[in-house]
């Protein structure tokens, strides 16, 4: 898992693609918001938003 976080901080500098760690950011915080508010009771006023 680290070795994948590395390869991509190498290929975004070597590459120049910067704005792609902030992409990659908010995707995994999403994705950790839908996990961690399926389970939960609030679920049902999250999802409109997301």
């Amino acid at each position: 898992m680290w070795s994948l976080l590395k390869e991509f901080l190498a290929f975004s500098r070597r590459e120049k693609k910067w704005w792609l760690i902030p992409v990659i950011v908010v995707l995994l915080l999403l994705g950790v918001i839908l996990v961690f508010t399926a389970s939960s009771g609030i679920a049902w006023a999250l999802y409109p938003f997301l």
